[in-house]
């Protein structure tokens, strides 16, 4: 499923047009972008929760070369399945 098809099935699912469906999926990412920039963690009860890590700096291989390079530090976006989500699919 992509962002449209997303979309799509929310507008059905919820009675309303794909205009205001997309409007209500952007704000909702807006919104996670934000709070996890912040340093902030996301939570949806039941579905999952967000957080934000700091990878520290290592070193690497380059797989065609096999030379080593150093890979710089930077923060990763972690997701958490929740446990109604993970029900769901097992």
């Amino acid at each position: 499923m992509n962002k449209t098809d997303l979309i799509n099935s929310m507008a059905e699912n919820a009675g309303i047009t794909k205009a205001a469906a997309k409007k209500a999926l952007d704000g909702l990412l807006i919104d996670i972008e934000g709070s996890l920039q912040k340093g902030n963690r996301v939570s949806l009860v039941g579905f999952g929760s967000w957080s934000v890590t700091r990878r520290a700096a290592r070193d690497g291989r380059n797989p065609q070369t096999g030379k080593t390079i150093k890979i710089k530090a930077k923060n990763v976006v972690k997701f958490k399945a929740g446990s109604d989500l993970s029900d769901a699919v097992n």
